[in-house]
């Protein structure tokens, strides 16, 4: 039986050393929004063959005089191929601009059947507005885990247990967000599903360690010390969380491998930093919420009964 416990001077040294090295990724690479949270144009054109996003970028950009980038994907249900232009400016394409931007890409791509489908301009302000709802949504989210945890484990310590699980989310929550800076992946909307994604996922391992820590209470006694009892609970879940975590990764690879095999750079950049969320929710689930509890608990006792 491994002791958690124990060595969570080691744990939390590691997650202190991983939260400096995001702190660190911020100031010297900086962060990027995306159009979708900074304003700008999104315009997106159906093709057939193959594209160089990195020459179309360059093409747009000697065309506007704005920063631009490409990312590839495709249409839900048709399966058509289509890549997204996204431009930084304070003012939306005008239409001249556009067609500019279409006989430039035709130029350059005569075989590729391409079409405009769509061209959205977000102003700035309203991104601003989007990002702060994203960010209320994520808190929000966790406000309520928190509530959840501390009603449904009342009877060993909810809301001590809710706490300490929020701050293991928290964890997770900026893992993700150092993959997307370390990566240079502008924070977009797939920032927020990955985050609202691992945050599921974390919760449950950590759902399923509590429970096992309050049958446990039950069979062992309430006089068990708590952290033989929670290291028991921690061990006894372990296969079930990594079987579940393992089986999550496994499938995110193959997305992320087929992804990369058609070019579609909206599915690596969603598939990717979940593969890093999911292995950071195994690991706070499991080698920092438990021992983090146990340390709050010494420090602040609390009465604890069974059920």
């Amino acid at each position: 039986m491994f002791d958690f416990i124990g060595k969570r001077k080691i744990f939390f040294s590691i997650s202190l050393g991983l939260l400096a090295l995001c702190l660190v990724f911020c100031l010297t690479l900086g962060v990027e929004l995306d159009i979708q949270f900074k304003g700008g144009s999104m315009m997106t054109y159906s093709y057939t063959g193959t594209v160089d996003p990195a020459a179309i970028e360059s093409a747009v950009e000697d065309v506007t005089g704005s920063v631009t980038s490409v990312q590839t994907g495709s249409t839900a249900g048709t399966g058509m191929t289509t890549f997204t232009i996204a431009l930084a400016q304070k003012q939306g394409v005008d239409v001249e601009t556009q067609s500019a931007i279409t006989a430039k890409l035709e130029e350059m791509y005569p075989d590729a059947g391409l079409e405009a489908l769509s061209i959205n301009n977000v102003d700035a302000t309203i991104g601003k507005e989007f990002f702060l709802k994203s960010i209320l949504a994520v808190l929000l989210a966790s406000v309520l885990m928190v509530v959840y945890i501390a009603w449904r484990f009342r009877n060993i310590g909810g809301w001590s247990a809710g706490v300490m699980a929020m701050l293991a989310l928290l964890h997770d929550v900026l893992m993700v967000f150092a993959i997307f800076v370390f990566l240079r992946i502008p924070l977009n909307d797939s920032f927020i599903a990955v985050v609202l994604t691992i945050l599921g996922y974390s919760l449950n391992d950590t759902i399923v360690i509590y429970d096992r820590i309050r049958e446990n209470e039950r069979l062992m006694g309430k006089r068990t010390p708590l952290p033989k009892l929670v290291n028991e609970s921690i061990n006894q879940s372990l296969g079930r969380a990594f079987g579940t975590s393992f089986a999550t990764v496994l499938s995110m690879v193959v997305v992320a491998v087929v992804a990369w095999m058609y070019d579609m750079n909206s599915i690596i950049t969603f598939a990717i930093p979940m593969i890093a969320g999911i292995v950071s929710g195994l690991y706070s689930s499991v080698c920092i919420t438990g021992p983090l509890w146990v340390w709050w608990e010494e420090k602040h006792p609390s009465k604890r009964r069974v059920a």
